[in-house]
């Protein structure tokens, strides 16, 4: 009895001893993360969730998650860095040193959190950023040390999370070209769930770099506590999602150390990508809009700024096409209103012109067999007809058929010793040497010094890396998956240094890069080549998780057996542009498009800037709604998709969210597509034109107009009534 109480009295000692300690606490508006230095003075994390009313309360808590839990000691999981040292001697032990906070506004601050090994001159930084209004935290460490020779890095998170909670579940995104963002939900259990990359460029290709983790039960879209994380890298990465014997779940992100172990010199500081992440109580629509808010203030390229809408000459002609040609085209954009007619692939290469996708690339001259006249001719006939020139380019891939191939063979990735493996016929170029880094700055700025009224630029990258060797790196092969992605940052910093506002599309074949590492030089990224309006619901509803509407291009294409309206309905919840041949429009297609084109540039502040509900998903029903609600709650435009009438009739009433439940409301549909009569279709207008509170949409609903047909979308827009 007596040995039972000792026991007793020292846990409660113990739980006072800690319960002294000065907490380190890292707070936004609704999200507390604390840390506390535990026994033997290593770093503990003690606390990450809902904020706390009380300050003082943070000192009660108990530590016994390692924050940043290193290898070869006493670690039994994962850990979140391994060390080899010059001795040879493969561990690390990280004691807590000091902290600094650096506050650059109300809103912004870092906290620096030291770690220092007790044997060898090895420093550990851990940098936390806060965007308080956001509740958004980016985390990354710096590594470095003094030893007197390079030291060998072989594991370096840029992040670990505890999470002490009953039960955990997983919602991740994964697929395939043409097929990306499919999401995928599941319990996580003992033991060890691992989402990575090993692709190189084009990462996301399979694995998309972005999660939710919800606690206790899956969250839904207004209820559950849940972590919403990304990784702010270009290339590989990997998230490690391991429940150990306690149930502790342990949340590590980073760049993934496959073939990575990485030498670092004495002095030189290894600086891992930043990890991305919020924290909800309210389930994943809260974690999704403090993204969005987040990412246009702060880390998307103009992310406040206008976008351009687009026709992309690319399903009108593909490679067969001439100077004449594409000015005919000009006339289409300019007669449906676009912004920006988007040159693309086959424009360049003259020993090897680029006719098809085996020649040409690399070779960044203007094809005189098609362009005569060079690009300048383009840009001036555009501009003689009211629209702006953009175009289209590859600059970090090669072609065997190419003059930069036999000139610079040893600027390429390739095995020695093996044969060449080409994906889309081309190879990767070694970003990890400067003199290639160079040459892709210069694609750029050789053209925009020419032609400086280009006013848009896409900028893809089809292929991932395989058989991968750089010349240039010699013995430091391990260092290729992350210097690459070191160069590529390089060279954007360089053409951002000069051009800073010029709008760039980030394409990967599609999908394949989808990041907030290389958002801070793009102002959008294309979403897939899979333009099918049926799918790209469900795609653009993934992407919609993490990113905001006016980073998201969706194009109207001649891809689906859907009508123009569901095309229409479909890319207007985005950022909307066209790839389709305009000249083989009917007149009532034409003046719908340009209707659509008017109401877009009136309502498209609200969709890109307004905050996202995600009201009915595609997953859940035969049918998906969103809608967007300005920051005033004045305007709302509402989005809804029928994807299944014959199998599910569905007749319940769409419960709107974000509304002020005191204004009143009138809701009108819009993007209305005339019958070939020229009349409107007979259910037009019966719930539409009417004014409701925002208390009922929202308690209530709106009954939505859809047709019987299986595939039907409906836009409305809702106005206050003052």
């Amino acid at each position: 009895m007596k040995t039972i109480l000792v026991f007793a009295l020292l846990i409660a000692f113990s739980g006072a001893i800690f319960a002294q300690e000065k907490p380190i606490v890292i707070e936004t508006k609704n999200t507390a993360l604390v840390y506390k230095a535990g026994m033997q003075n290593k770093l503990m994390q003690a606390y990450f969730g809902e904020k706390l009313a009380n300050a003082e309360d943070y000192n009660l808590l108990f530590s016994r998650n390692e924050a940043y839990a290193p290898a070869g000691t006493d670690n039994l999981n994962e850990p979140a860095i391994r060390m080899v040292h010059n001795d040879g001697n493969p561990s690390l032990a990280l004691f807590f040193d000091k902290v600094e906070v650096n506050r650059e506004n109300d809103n912004v601050s870092t906290t620096i959190i030291c770690l220092k090994d007790d044997v060898y001159p090895v420093s550990v930084k851990m940098y936390f950023k806060t965007w308080y209004n956001e509740d958004i935290i980016e985390t990354w460490t710096e590594i470095s040390h003094n030893e007197k020779k390079p030291v060998l890095l072989t594991n370096f998170a840029s992040a670990m999370l505890s999470f002490n909670e009953r039960d955990y579940w997983l919602t991740h995104f994964h697929g395939d070209w043409d097929k990306e963002m499919i999401l995928q939900e599941t319990q996580l259990t003992s033991g060890i769930k691992i989402i990575d990359s090993k692709l190189g460029t084009r990462a996301n290709k399979f694995q998309a770099p972005m999660f939710f983790v919800s606690m206790n039960n899956p969250s839904t879209e207004t209820e559950g506590k849940v972590l919403a994380g990304t990784l702010a890298w270009t290339g590989n990465f990997q998230f490690v999602f391991e429940i150990n014997e306690t149930n502790t779940l342990r949340v590590l992100a980073g760049m993934n150390q496959y073939a990575s172990e990485y030498q670092l010199k004495p002095g030189e500081v290894f600086k891992t990508p930043g990890f991305i992440y919020t924290f909800s109580a309210n389930g994943r629509g809260q974690a999704s809009r403090n993204l969005h808010k987040w990412a246009q203030k702060y880390r998307v390229l103009d992310g406040m700024g206008n976008r351009n809408t687009l026709l992309n000459n690319w399903e009108a002609t593909y490679f067969d096409f001439d100077e004449n040609r594409l000015v005919e085209l000009f006339d289409g954009g300019k007669k449906l209103g676009v912004d920006v007619f988007l040159l693309d692939d086959g424009w360049f290469g003259n020993k090897y012109p680029r006719s098809n996708d085996r020649a040409g690339l690399g070779d960044w001259q203007e094809t005189k067999e098609k362009l005569p006249h060079g690009i300048g001719y383009l840009v001036e006939q555009a501009e003689a007809k009211g629209i702006k020139f953009g175009i289209w380019i590859e600059p970090e891939m090669v072609n065997p058929k190419s003059e930069l191939y036999e000139k610079h063979p040893d600027w390429i990735l390739k095995l020695p010793n093996r044969p060449e493996h080409l994906s889309r016929n081309q190879l990767v170029l070694d970003l990890t040497n400067p003199e290639v880094q160079k040459f892709v700055f210069n694609v750029v700025d050789d053209m925009m010094t020419k032609h400086p009224q280009i006013a848009f630029i896409k900028w893809d990258c089809n292929r991932e890396m395989t058989n991968a060797y750089s010349t240039y790196l010699g013995e430091k092969q391990s260092h290729l998956y992350i210097d690459y992605v070191k160069g590529f940052y390089k060279v954007m910093e360089d053409l951002r240094a000069k051009y800073p506002k010029l709008p760039i599309m980030l394409c990967s074949g599609g999908g394949g890069r989808t990041d907030y590492g290389a958002m801070k030089y793009f102002t959008e990224f294309w979403a897939s080549d899979n333009t099918d309006p049926l799918n790209r619901i469900y795609i653009q509803w993934g992407y919609s998780n993490f990113f905001p509407a006016n980073t998201i291009c969706n194009h109207i294409t001649s891809m689906g057996k859907q009508s123009l309206k569901f095309k229409t309905d479909v890319a207007m919840m985005g950022k909307m542009g066209y790839d389709i041949r305009v000249e083989e429009f009917t007149p009532e297609e034409l003046e719908f498009s340009q209707q659509a084109l008017k109401d877009y540039a009136r309502l498209k502040e609200v969709i890109w800037f307004g905050d996202m509900y995600r009201l009915i998903s595609p997953y859940e029903e035969s049918r998906a709604a969103l809608m967007y609600v300005s920051e005033t709650k004045e305007k709302a435009v509402l989005f809804c998709y029928t994807i299944n009438a014959y199998r599910e009739n569905i007749t319940n009433a769409v419960k709107l969210q974000g509304l002020d439940a005191a204004k009143k409301y009138e809701v009108k549909e819009i993007n209305i597509e005339k019958r070939g009569d020229g009349r409107r279709p007979p259910q037009f207008g019966r719930n539409t034109n009417r004014v409701y509170s925002g208390d009922y949409l929202m308690k209530v609903g709106f009954n939505v107009r859809s047709g019987r047909s299986d595939l039907s979308s409906n836009v409305y827009e809702i106005t206050e009534v003052k």
